[in-house]
Order: C-alpha cells, then sequence, then structure tokens
C-alpha cells in the first residue's frame, strides 16, 4: 500500500523555477520528501536516476559523457552529491542548449558538498530551492494558508488543536513518512533516523572516528536548543576542542539537521560577531535526543519552553524558505 501524498507548500515555486531556469537544484534534509515532490510534479514527463547504488554513482564518475547521452533530459538525478564529477558536463549539456528550460532537476541532501560544486559548474543556470520536513499547515491538508499573522479576513480561523494533541504532534515531528504512517512507532523511527544519519552523512562530510562522541555532541546540543550557542562551553563539557566543535556544527548545518540563528543588529558587523542561538530543524528530531518520550513531561519538564520555541521557529523557516 502506498502513502498518501502530502501536497507542499514549495510546489508552485517549483513549477516556476522549472519553467525559468534550464536546471532545479533541490536540497533539504534526509526524508523530507524531495524525491516524492519531483516524481509527483515531474514523473510523467522525466526520465528518474537515483546516483545512490554504487554501480550508477561508478558509471556516472567513470564516464559522465557516456552516462548522461544515456539519460539524456529532460531528467531527474537523485542524490547527485554521489556523483558531483557530471556537474560540469550538465553544465556543457545545459550550455548547449541554453534556451531549453527544466533540462536537469537534480536532488542532494548534503548543503556543504553539494554547494561547493554547484556554485562551481551551474552558477546562473539552476535554481537552489530547500525542501524541510512538512509544516504543520501542509500536515493539515492546507499547504497554502499564510501564516496567522499573515492571515486575510475571509478566511476560515485557524484550526485549534487541543494541548495534549498539539504537544503529542510535537514528539512525532514532521517528518513526512511520520505523518503519512500515524501507526509507525515514532522512537524507533527517530532512532533509526538518528543512527543512519550518523553512519551515512557524518562519515561523507567529516572522517569523525568517534561516532559515540559525536553523539553525545547532538545530545548537548538538544539540551541547549533556543538558547544562546557557547561553543567553547559545549567543548569544554565534551572534553574536544573548540574548533572540533565547531567542525561537527558545520557538519549538521550543512546536512539540514540544525539552524543556527544570527542576532538581528542594525549593524551587520555585530550580527556576525554576536552569540547566535542554536534551533533544530525538526522538532522531533530534538525530543528524542533529549530522551522525551512523554507528552505531559515534555509540555512540563525544564525544555518546555524550548520545544515550543523550537516548533514556532521551525514553522517560520519553512514557510520563508
Amino acid at each position: 500500500m502506498t502513502n498518501p501524498y502530502i501536497k507542499r507548500s514549495l510546489e508552485p515555486i517549483l513549477k516556476k523555477a522549472a519553467a525559468e531556469f534550464p536546471a532545479v537544484v533541490l536540497t533539504g534534509p534526509r526524508q523530507s520528501g524531495k524525491t516524492t515532490l519531483l516524481q509527483r510534479l515531474f514523473g510523467k514527463h522525466y526520465r528518474y536516476v537515483s546516483l545512490e547504488p554504487p554501480d550508477v554513482r561508478a558509471s556516472a564518475e567513470i564516464d559522465p559523457r557516456t552516462f548522461l547521452e544515456l539519460n539524456p533530459p529532460p531528467v531527474i538525478f537523485d542524490e547527485v552529491q554521489y556523483a558531483p564529477g557530471i556537474l560540469p558536463y550538465i553544465k556543457e549539456k545545459i550550455d548547449a542548449s541554453r534556451h531549453r528550460k527544466g533540462q536537469f532537476l537534480l536532488t542532494g541532501s548534503q548543503n556543504l558538498l553539494l554547494m561547493e560544486k554547484v556554485t562551481e559548474s551551474l552558477a546562473g543556470r539552476a535554481a537552489i530551492l530547500r525542501l524541510f520536513p512538512l509544516s504543520r499547515r501542509e500536515a493539515e491538508g492546507r499547504a497554502q494558508r499564510p501564516l496567522p499573522w499573515e492571515s486575510l479576513p475571509q478566511l476560515s480561523p485557524e484550526k485549534s488543536f487541543a494541548y495534549g494533541e498539539l504537544w503529542k504532534g510535537f514528539l512525532r515531528g514532521w517528518y513526512p513518512e511520520l505523518i503519512a504512517n500515524p501507526m509507525l512507532d515514532v522512537n524507533m523511527w527517530h532512532g533509526s533516523y538518528v543512527q543512519t544519519y550518523l553512519e551515512r552523512d557524518v562519515r561523507t562530510l567529516r572522517q569523525i572516528g568517534d561516532l559515540s562522541q559525536f553523539q553525545n555532541f547532538l545530545r548537548v546540543l538538544a539540551a541547549r536548543s533556543a538558547q544562546l550557542l557557547n561553543l567553547t562551553d559545549v567543548g569544554r563539557d565534551l572534553g574536544v576542542a573548540v574548533n572540533t566543535a565547531k567542525a561537527w556544527l558545520s557538519v549538521l548545518e550543512a546536512s539540514y539537521q540544525v539552524i543556527v540563528l544570527r542576532p538581528y543588529f542594525a549593524n551587520i558587523g555585530k550580527r556576525l560577531v554576536k552569540t547566535p542561538k542554536i534551533y533544530f530543524t525538526d522538532v522531533g528530531i530534538l525530543c528524542c535526543l533529549a530522551g522525551l518520550k512523554d507528552p505531559n513531561h515534555a509540555a512540563s519538564g525544564p525544555m518546555g519552553g524550548a520545544i515550543l520555541e523550537t516548533a514556532v521557529l521551525s514553522e517560520i523557516v519553512k514557510a520563508l524558505t
């Protein structure tokens, strides 16, 4: 049985980008629905190729010209960060038919690796979009509804949530698979996600020898979500160097697991040097890392305010990016 499709607020923007640019790059955390979204909107007219299988990846890297001849546009290349060597050859294909729009749709889950190659090869040729996990409005089937302070008078009032249901939703998080399958075990799914993320993305982005220490770093950040982030204190608590903590934080940012919120000052220089706040992209992952499994405990415990603030900020980021 296939999962029900959940309409995303990014759909009209993605269609517009494909109609105006030769290539579109869709990035975001793993399991946020990038492949599903592209196949839903473009699957009838585009060939789909995943670059994650080792044999496909090797074919793309060893002989990219032949690979692109066998997979001509319009085509969707999924997880393109595994074969970044094909991007200069995609540029070559685009330049040969610059007037054709929507030739290549690319997805990737690792911002650091992917953006470096995209800016080198596809600058001015590709629209870059981000897809985060579901917003609450998308989960309710009202993807295009404005935020509460943007609502027009003629719109129906916002659906109210019972207190208990709201906090159950926070613990569950907003990844599409969990929303589409209410019977899935939340704790098992989140635990598997974190472990898979550690094994795949962390080892790809940084050669981190002690994964257990990195997992401790994740839990320390979870305990400090929605707080000012002092990496010197974090490093001291974990017994690691500040530069190591900074490198690990860059891994989390590059794989879209956290949002580093810079303070607002009229003086731009102060925005860069003042202490930022740290937030997790998905409030369910935050609760998992904090060891919270009961809605009442989460709501009344010391992290209740931080969880609510993280949920609000995440909703705003999903609406505005």
